[in-house]
């Protein structure tokens, strides 16, 4: 990208003696020059590339076009495992989000895990622990584009000459086709894939994981996994042995002992009066006695120790950093059913997980800071915030972290009352002239759908939609309301229901994920328009159609044109091991506009009465059959077992956003659903008694739950003039 321009005032400007078109000539020249050096740069580098066997060709297609992206450099030198405390960094990597998920990761790659195990000689904990740590189970791989940061740090900056090795061995990766260019992104420092190898590493250690002939990380998970073992084995790993034991030091210990390089056999520390936190022998289950050990003290005498062994050097190769190395050991002692560090840390103030630090976000959202989603992402809003709160609490340090301190004090604090005004009402919408022409007389779908691999046309109980199929997953889109209406995994049941009882058009089509815009229900809307919004049963079109290198498909669609309507929807599907769907609104008018929306999902469930909701614990919700009066605090997680009306609920949570687990004992799985500009949560089922008086629900209120990614309720978007909003959710399955 081009270089980043500061914002400067006319005043300075005319101190300087210059004028804005003056700063404009110079600031295209200092960019002009960036550029130029840059693309000097990388032409010394192709007589390496061509020594090392890239093709002139593959050098010239794959750089042509790359501008420096300045931005990487001040993070050569704030990577977090040097500048974050230590527990801050394992509160955030070993928390109970990331154990759940990599338990859930061994069991449903138990067999994979098995086989690389038995190759390769390293248990599958420690696999799936580094996998965790690296990429978060494949949901974070890095936004930035690869060869854009490899690029830079091999021209700007120091460690100039590790960064150009790192930018040849990506090179070669991709003229030999093992790579794809297209849409690879990374780390900062170049780092890529499920368990972010380095380029050179990847070319040296990555390995064939699922027999196709290619070593693919980024799309293959055996490949991933077993190159991570293989990097493991390679680098001194010993089977059947652990990686350390946390300890208790004596009184009067001398802590200059300490240090990963100052090895003493275990009868040598056994003298010296070390002993296991838990008691019981200092050897560890497969160690000799006379085993050598280092002694780690990472915060110090006060803090937690550990005796480490051979395997915590294979760990701590992987990436030089005893921060990262701890966490990926601990991580996999908690996979194995371990329970953490004892010992306390020296502070007053722990560290906390994500699954706190959204619930320490709900409640800044709920004192009315501006902040967001409540995403368990600490960015500079919510430390602003947090700093707010710390001064009215009348600490002395006011330094926006996000720690216990901070959680505990909200938590006991009077929670915030929601006041009448609570439920505005969004601009009253007035019908669009063209909306009866397009609902009675619907355009039909694409004259001339787009060539995709996959993407087909056809009917879903009578309606017509759009059909995709991967290698991961099939999905079907309603043509009417551009609504997904199934999507399923391989070798699995569909995520949503549909009604067998859906209405025929023009009535919405119950069941799937509804589009809801641009009013949510009749919120400030009256009787004279439908409810839910404009686009449920008009007819859609496919604006773009693209099949990405590993099979997963991508579309964009969007409703007509309505007539008056200064705001503009397009939505996009992303499907393939998991399932993105974005709203995205656009304000094309001259005002600002206020809107409501929602994602209306109807979740397939066996029993709804059976089924829990993780991630609501600790919201306050408004609920519609109380008249949204009282504001109430969800206690635990939720659920439809309420003996009154069994599977009845009506509610609008607030201050909601983030991550959701729906629990389905009866279907033995788990949808994790992930949101991002949202702040509200809607949780509905009409109940036994109410779907009673509805003819395509009736008995069928068991079978599904309606979890909602909304702005609603108090969430309202105010939309100025020429802006966009997104709403953004995913869908991933996992075994319960």
């Amino acid at each position: 990208m081009p270089a980043r321009r500061l914002p400067v005032s006319p005043s300075v400007l005319r101190r300087w003696g210059l004028s804005l078109a003056a700063l404009a000539l110079l600031t295209a020249t200092a960019s002009a020059a960036a550029q130029d050096s840059f693309d000097r740069c990388l032409a010394t580098l192709q007589p390496q590339a061509t020594k090392q066997g890239i093709s002139a060709a593959g050098f010239a297609r794959f750089t042509a076009g790359l501008t420096p992206d300045l931005s990487v450099l001040p993070l050569l030198d704030a990577q977090p495992e040097f500048t974050t405390p230590l527990w801050d960094y394992l509160a955030a990597l070993v928390d109970s989000q990331r154990v759940d998920d990599g338990r859930a990761r061994l069991v449903e790659h138990r067999d994979l895990l098995n086989r690389v195990s038995t190759q390769y000689g390293v248990d599958p904990a420690t696999i799936v622990a580094v996998w965790g740590v690296e990429s978060d189970y494949g949901r974070v791989f890095g936004k930035r584009p690869l060869l854009q940061s490899l690029a830079t740090l091999s021209c700007n900056g120091r460690r100039q000459p590790f960064f150009r090795g790192e930018l040849l061995a990506l090179l070669k990766l991709l003229d030999a086709g093992d790579l794809q260019a297209e849409g690879l992104t990374g780390s900062w420092a170049g780092a890529f894939g499920h368990t972010q190898f380095m380029p050179s590493t990847y070319a040296r250690i990555a390995v064939d994981g699922d027999g196709d002939g290619r070593r693919d990380l980024v799309a293959s998970i055996p490949d991933a996994l077993a190159s991570t073992a293989n990097y493991l084995a390679k680098a001194g790993w010993r089977t059947g042995q652990p990686w350390g034991i946390e300890v208790r030091l004596p009184a009067g210990f001398n802590p200059a002992l300490a240090g990963r390089t100052q090895r003493k056999p275990l009868a040598s520390w056994r003298a010296l009066g070390i002993a296991p936190v838990g008691g019981g022998a200092l050897a560890p289950a497969g160690l000799p006695d006379d085993s050598n050990a280092a002694l780690l003290l990472p915060t110090g005498a006060k803090g937690p120790a550990w005796l480490v062994f051979r395997n915590y050097d294979a760990i701590y190769a992987y990436n030089a950093a005893e921060s990262y190395a701890l966490a990926i050991a601990t991580l996999a002692d908690r996979l194995r059913g371990g329970a953490g560090t004892v010992a306390a840390w020296p502070t007053d103030d722990p560290g906390i997980g994500r699954r706190e630090r959204r619930e320490l976000q709900s409640l800044l959202l709920a004192r009315g800071h501006d902040i967001g989603a409540a995403d368990g992402m600490v960015g500079t809003a919510t430390r602003r915030a947090i700093q707010v709160e710390q001064q009215r609490l009348g600490w002395a340090t006011t330094d926006g972290r996000a720690g216990q301190r901070i959680l505990t004090a909200l938590r006991s604090a009077p929670p915030t009352a929601i006041s009448p005004t609570a439920m505005p009402a969004s601009t009253v919408f007035t019908l669009p002239p063209n909306h009866a022409r397009l609902v009675q007389s619907p355009a039909g779908p694409n004259a001339v759908l787009p060539k995709v691999e996959g993407l087909s046309l056809g009917t879903v109980q009578g309606f017509p939609a759009w059909k995709v199929d991967t290698p991961f997953a099939s999905a079907a889109i309603s043509v009417f309301g551009g609504q997904l209406l199934s999507y399923v995994p391989k070798g699995g049941q569909d995520l949503l229901w549909l009604s067998p009882s859906a209405q025929a058009l023009p009535t919405p089509i119950r069941g799937g994920s509804p589009v809801c815009w641009p009013y949510f229900g009749r919120q400030g809307q009256g009787t004279d328009v439908p409810s839910h919004g404009f686009v449920r049963n008009v007819a859609w079109t496919v604006k773009e159609a693209r099949r990405e290198a590993d099979g997963t498909v991508l579309l964009t669609l969007a409703p007509p044109p309505l007539d008056n309507l200064a705001l503009r929807l397009t939505m996009q599907l992303r499907i393939g091991r998991t399932l993105e769907q974005r709203l995205i609104t656009e304000n094309t008018g001259s005002q600002a506009v206020s809107f409501t929306q929602a994602l209306h999902n109807y979740f397939r469930v066996d029993d709804a009465t059976t089924v829990d909701v993780q991630g609501l614990d600790g919201l306050t919700y408004l609920d519609k059959f109380e008249n949204y009066a009282t504001p109430r605090v969800q206690q635990g997680d939720w659920n439809l077992r309420d003996p009154r009306d069994p599977g009845r609920s009506d509610r609008i949570y607030t201050g909601a956003g983030g991550r959701y687990v729906l629990k389905d004992p009866g279907l033995k799985r788990r949808i994790e659903i992930t949101t991002q500009g949202s702040r509200s949560l809607v949780a509905w089922n009409p109940g036994q008694a109410g779907a009673a008086g509805m003819a395509d629900v009736g008995a069928g209120w068991r079978n599904y739950v309606c979890l909602e990614a909304a702005n609603a309720g108090p969430d309202v978007i105010t939309l100025p003039a020429g802006a966009s909003h997104t709403l953004t959710q995913t869908f991933r399955v996992l075994p319960l």
